[in-house]
């Protein structure tokens, strides 16, 4: 039993708590979107692991309870993969397929934060500066590692995205572990100002009632009240904004010689029947349709979803989709599947006006289980069936470059949107603007939502316009200050054309990478050495 003041604090109460604050960092993003929330949200985990946890293994359950709730309720979108009749799978081995990946990506969220947890406890006898300042590197470095991993989407940067636009061009500094550091020293500077006055309630109540007035107004208690922390944690989200407010009034000067129109088309076929006849039909009905509309508006490129042609490269002259292209003459982007011995890849490629293919980009960040199968000799024949093809996917180099007729292009496809050195990498290689293709279709519109948000966050880190373009929603256009010019509904046919500006600019983050992670673990590194003798 813990106390905090005169009232019991019980395991229950400090689980509970932990359950409320990483519920709420949880509705930060789509669909609830109450992004402030994340400025105070995890401030209770703080307290809780600093001031009412003896030693490293009672930090655990509130700092796991903590991240269950926040990444499953903001990852609850992963149970719209069910049911998965359109693969095959029975209704209760999909259910349970189902309920496996996301318990499996909330238990993976669940570790990350226990790890930061077990290293917080250990600087209970440090100066709260110094926590602050090694709890935020701990974050930045912890989320840095899990980056590089296979399954990575919700770093706490993201939910401030698409609403909190200011904050988020610190990005162009050094990319999500800038927002991210902001978020959590500000939560750390609240959580030690909470813990700052916990101890001045116990000050007081250590002195004789007839005397506490005294020392309040005369004694050495009377500066005491002024909350340091709290100041600084007030004036550090203030000036974040502020700066970041600086970045994002920056004037997008562009040239006239530098425009491009482009066109999307959203072709809305859903994943039921994507493979079979009826999709195919379909498939090559709309987005030829589409595109000979699109061409007809003037547009100098079309880009269509992620695989949105179902077919192997080797089959795409054939199709009626580049007859239109020989036709008309407009460059296309065509999501579509390469080969690469036994296996296949997920690929666009780029389709000149006189109908060629003349570069392809292969997907290189896959799906955990939907696109390729962890430890496959172990699990291969228990979940082979996930594939909707025989082969088997690989993923594509980490170092590749697209070039097109107007220069060369930065590419995402569906999940690697979460993955910013991809997109740095490509920015920082000369690609001059994002074209992003995806197909969320077996997932719900929040899902959608998410990922049009880190699509906006790709935009802002490179200074790059953006084209979205996605199977069922959301297909959008984004300028370089993340702001959203055009979106599409969700499960629907629709085409648009906007025009798109070509960027040559390299932000700090595209130039130097993460560069303030390590400089924030070197900091805190040398902080922890002196043992935090500094005042």
């Amino acid at each position: 039993m813990k106390y905090l003041g005169k009232k019991p604090f019980s395991s229950f109460h400090l689980y509970a708590l932990s359950l409320i604050s990483g519920l709420l960092m949880g509705v930060t993003v789509a669909p609830v979107g109450a992004w402030f929330l994340a400025w105070f949200a995890l401030a209770p985990l703080w307290v809780i692991v600093v001031k009412y946890t003896k030693n490293t293994l009672s930090s655990l359950p509130p700092a796991f309870i903590w991240a269950i709730a926040y990444h499953g309720v903001a990852l609850s979108w992963i149970t719209g993969i069910y049911p998965m009749d359109w693969l095959g799978v029975p209704a209760l081995p999909g259910l349970a397929i189902t309920l496996f990946c996301w318990s499996f990506i909330s238990l993976w969220g669940g570790i990350l934060v226990s790890v930061w947890a077990a290293l917080m406890v250990k600087l209970d006898q440090q100066k709260p500066w110094l926590r602050v300042l090694v709890g935020t590197a701990l974050c930045c470095g912890l989320e840095s590692l899990w980056s590089a991993s296979p399954l990575w989407w919700s770093s706490l940067s993201y939910t401030q995205s698409p609403h909190n636009l200011v904050i988020l061009h610190l990005g162009q500094l050094s990319g999500t572990s800038t927002v991210t550091a902001v978020i959590v020293a500000v939560n750390g500077l609240l959580a030690e100002a909470w813990i700052y006055d916990e101890k001045l309630t116990q000050s007081l109540l250590a002195i004789p009632k007839g005397r506490r007035k005294g020392a309040k107004e005369g004694g050495s208690l009377r500066k005491s009240f002024v909350n340091l922390y709290l100041v600084v944690g007030c004036s550090l989200l203030i000036i974040s904004h502020i700066i970041g407010f600086v970045f994002y009034n920056q004037p997008l000067t562009q040239n006239p010689n530098t425009n491009l129109k482009i066109g999307i088309i959203q072709g809305n076929i859903p994943n039921e029947i994507k493979l079979r006849p009826e999709g195919l039909r379909r498939a090559i009905e709309g987005y030829t349709e589409g595109y000979l509309k699109l061409a007809n508006q003037g547009v100098d490129g079309v880009l269509i979803p992620e695989a949105a042609l179902p077919f192997f490269q080797r089959n795409l002259p054939q199709t009626s989709f580049l007859k239109a292209v020989r036709e008309k003459g407009v460059v296309a982007w065509i999501g579509a599947f390469g080969e690469r011995g036994n296996s296949y890849t997920n690929s666009l490629f780029t389709v000149t006006a006189q109908g060629e293919i003349t570069s392809r980009y292969d997907k290189s960040k896959l799906v955990p289980l939907g696109e390729y199968i962890p430890f496959e000799q172990i699990l291969g024949a228990i979940i082979q069936r996930l594939s909707p093809l025989d082969e088997h996917q690989v993923a594509g180099l980490p170092n590749q470059v697209f070039d097109t007729p107007f220069g060369r292009a930065i590419v995402g496809i569906c999940y690697e949107s979460a993955f910013p050195e991809i997109f740095r990498r490509q920015a920082f290689q000369g690609g001059q603007f994002i074209l992003s293709a995806s197909n969320d279709a077996h997932y719900t519109a929040a899902m959608s939502d998410q990922h049009h948000a880190q699509d906006i966050m790709r935009a802002i880190e490179t200074d790059r316009w953006a084209v979205r373009a996605t199977n069922t929603g959301y297909s959008a256009f984004v300028d370089p200050h993340g702001r959203t010019l055009w979106k599409s509904g969700h499960n629907t046919y629709e085409t648009h054309a906007e025009t798109i500006y070509r960027r040559q600019t390299q932000t700090l983050y595209v130039r130097w990478g993460d560069w303030l992670m390590p400089l924030l673990l070197g900091l805190a590194g040398l902080g922890w050495f002196l043992g935090g003798t500094i005042n």
